[in-house]
């Protein structure tokens, strides 16, 4: 929950990387005192880290699910808050998410990092990110905006971008697309994933814009023999899916992959996070179904048509 600031905030702390683009793409980086262990924006490196996940980032998928879904059933928090040194930097404005518990820090958890200490945080405009559909993430950036003291240049950014995604041309021959956020197990794509297919002119085969992604089994995935597969595994970006996707090329025998419609994007660039991103990710999508790798390494395809 937010509440109106007598003055713009001279420290802002963003516990997730969605946020620190926006910050960046406002204007406000200067402001910035503190991030997540995952922001990885060039420009806040070396920026004090208040964060950590309990999950080794470098397991494998399957592992890093069997950790995830262990502790969701524990009813552990995935992070944890630095909640001394959120203290010592006594922000003006803290940015979370309530939109997926295991992307990044809920405001709970900032809750419980600070609950004993005397500090900052009670005086502290906290806001909570909470889109799951594109207009969602360009109502965040205009929130985000007003409690930083640049209303008029959220609402500039946020027209800048309802205006690219209008434009975007879908192509007319609408295959049916999935989307995978997880290859081992997998799980399809959702919140603004489908909107982003169907804005490029695809079918979306699983997932409903502005719901969950969720769980798939490949026997469902197989019954529903979509014609593109496109593999956005979150928090990683391109080189790393292609890896993914190769080990699924090595693993499956789809028609997708076959007629050599198997892709990787950058998921974190244009699909995971809810940042402006997004509308590039749309983008992207409309190139792939046209059958193009776009320039910039902004995807890529795996698999070939097979030869007789």
């Amino acid at each position: 929950m937010t509440h109106a600031l007598d003055t713009a905030p001279d420290r802002i702390i963003s516990l997730l990387p969605s946020a620190t683009d926006l910050l960046f793409d406002l204007g406000l980086g200067a402001r910035l005192a503190g991030v997540s262990h995952s922001c990885d924006h060039p420009r806040a490196a070396g920026l004090p880290v208040l964060t950590r996940s309990i999950v080794d980032s470098g397991a494998s998928q399957a592992e890093i699910d069997r950790a995830v879904s262990e502790a969701m059933r524990a009813g552990l928090a995935l992070y944890s808050v630095d909640g001394e040194l959120l203290d010592a930097i006594n922000p003006g404005l803290v940015v979370t998410q309530g939109v997926c518990e295991v992307c990044a820090v809920t405001p709970g958890t900032i809750e419980a990092a600070v609950r004993y200490l005397p500090g900052c945080l009670p005086a502290a405009n906290v806001l909570s990110l909470e889109g799951r559909s594109v207009a969602g993430i360009l109502d965040d950036l205009r929130a985000l905006a007003d409690a930083a003291g640049v209303t008029e240049l959220g609402e500039e950014l946020a027209a800048n971008a309802q205006v690219r995604w209008d434009a975007i041309q879908p192509v007319s021959h609408n295959p049916r697309v999935l989307t995978l956020e997880w290859v081992d197990p997998p799980f399809y794509g959702g919140h603004w994933v489908p909107e982003q297919v169907e804005q490029a002119g695809g079918v979306n085969v699983l997932g409903a814009a502005g719901t969950d992604s969720g769980r798939a089994s490949w026997e469902e995935i197989t019954a529903l023999d979509p014609d593109v597969i496109v593999v956005m595994c979150c928090g990683y970006g391109l080189e790393k899916n292609a890896e993914f996707a190769r080990e699924l090329l090595a693993k499956t025998e789809l028609r997708a992959v076959r007629e050599g419609q198997l892709w990787a994007v950058d998921a974190n660039a244009h699909f995971s996070r809810p940042a402006l991103g997004v509308v590039r990710g749309a983008e992207v999508l409309a190139e792939l179904l046209r059958g193009r790798e776009c320039a910039g390494e902004s995807l890529r395809l795996v698999s070939q048509p097979a030869t007789i």
